[in-house]
């Protein structure tokens, strides 16, 4: 973090894969959240999978996201790792000169605020590393359950009108047969299929993208020399 005063926060936002448009989207839909104060940054993780899509992705993309956040300079604030299994957020914790945040972790802790919350992510080899990722926030209580709705992350970008039929088709099953009080969106893909799923379920849908920008701010202002 900056020593001096500063009048913006400026926000490294790391997209975990190398799929350079889906890191457009994602520094949108952080810049449409966030505050007038705040500056985004997007920034591609160009040694790794085009997209994450279970534990062996995730492994081979941790090295870079954990070298971006090591390497922030001193004009950045924050970092938000903007993959929802949060790749590589303890080790870049532990080296990083500022606060980092994963946006699946940020997103459970909003969603806890209405209650029990049930995730809709994308493929089933995703289901695992999110539910050991609830535990290990000790947070899985507070989890009615993960549930994959078979779309590969970059089929969202790719149809996304199948991708909209289909993950309004989960979020609707899950509030008629889930004891939830918010859904969990669990891809940072997903941040434009809020307001539809929201609708199709009558709960509270959950972006983590928007959700790390709020708490980046929060840690910021809380912690800060502002």
């Amino acid at each position: 973090m900056r020593d001096r005063a500063w009048s913006e926060m400026r926000v490294l936002v790391i997209n975990p894969n190398s799929t350079a448009s889906m890191t457009d989207g994602i520094a949108a839909a952080a810049r449409a959240a966030a505050a007038p104060d705040m500056e985004i940054e997007g920034l591609t993780n160009a040694m790794a999978p085009p997209a994450i899509q279970g534990e062996a992705d995730g492994r081979a993309a941790a090295p870079g996201v954990v070298a971006a956040c090591a390497e922030a300079g001193p004009d950045i604030d924050a970092a938000i790792i903007a993959c929802f299994d949060d790749t590589g957020l303890a080790e870049a914790r532990a080296i990083a000169p500022v606060p980092v945040l994963g946006i699946g972790q940020a997103a459970f802790l909003a969603a806890m605020v209405y209650g029990r919350f049930s995730v809709i992510t994308t493929l089933p080899v995703s289901v695992p590393v999110i539910e050991a990722n609830i535990a290990s926030y000790g947070l899985a209580e507070a989890c009615a359950g993960v549930h994959p709705s078979e779309l590969p992350v970059l089929s969202l970008e790719a149809d996304p009108a199948t991708a909209e039929g289909r993950l309004t088709d989960c979020a609707r099953k899950v509030a008629e047969t889930e004891n939830s009080q918010a859904l969990v969106l669990g891809c940072a893909g997903m941040a434009s299929f809020g307001p539809a799923m929201q609708r199709a379920s009558g709960l509270p849908a959950i972006d983590g993208v928007a959700a790390a920008i709020g708490l980046a701010r929060t840690v910021l202002m809380a912690g800060g020399d502002r």
